[in-house]
């Protein structure tokens, strides 16, 4: 059991250090999505999926440990969770205080790894309805509606609102 748990503290510490260094990553993001860098933004992204694919192998490895430890235990693998394990160590304290401090850590590092990527998430939509909205502006600005110019055959001139069309007004 002293192994499993060993492994099992070995495990949540390493993914917790992936963890900093993907809310590194995700908070350097937010930077760039500001600046609209996007080869920059690709590099991060590239970057991120492989520090995702290092965590989800911990998180299988998390996973089988814990389902060692509960058929050590004689208990189930779906209602045992890190606290329960905590609790049980009270004759081993300093497995106890290792797993209590990595299981803490995780957890902190983990919603602050999910707080900066929700705001990573609102500044990109918020850059794609900007552009949605200047590509509308570019669409619809050939179909304006014409100004009340009218030429000398009692006609309208046809001149668009809001496009110049490049005539120089002598007058002036």
């Amino acid at each position: 059991m002293a192994s499993l748990m060993e492994d099992l503290i070995a495990t949540l510490h390493q993914e917790t250090e992936l963890y900093e260094t993907l809310l590194g990553l995700s908070s350097r993001k937010t930077s760039v999505i500001v600046s609209g860098d996007l080869s920059e933004l690709s590099q991060i992204t590239d970057e991120e999926q492989g520090i995702v694919a290092k965590i989800a192998t911990l998180d299988k490895k998390r996973q089988s440990a814990m389902k060692d430890i509960a058929n050590v235990l004689n208990m189930d693998v779906n209602s045992l969770r890190l606290t329960d394990l905590v609790q049980m160590l009270d004759k081993r304290p300093e497995e106890q205080r290792q797993l209590a401090e990595e299981r803490d850590r995780l957890k902190v590092v983990a919603d602050n790894v999910k707080r900066v990527n929700g705001q990573n998430q609102e500044l990109l939509q918020s850059s794609l309805e900007m552009v949605q909205f200047e590509m509308n502006i570019l669409q619809t600005s050939g179909r304006a509606p014409e100004t009340a110019n009218y030429t000398r055959a009692a006609g309208t001139s046809g001149d668009v609102i809001g496009l110049d069309q490049g005539k120089f007004d002598a007058k002036q």
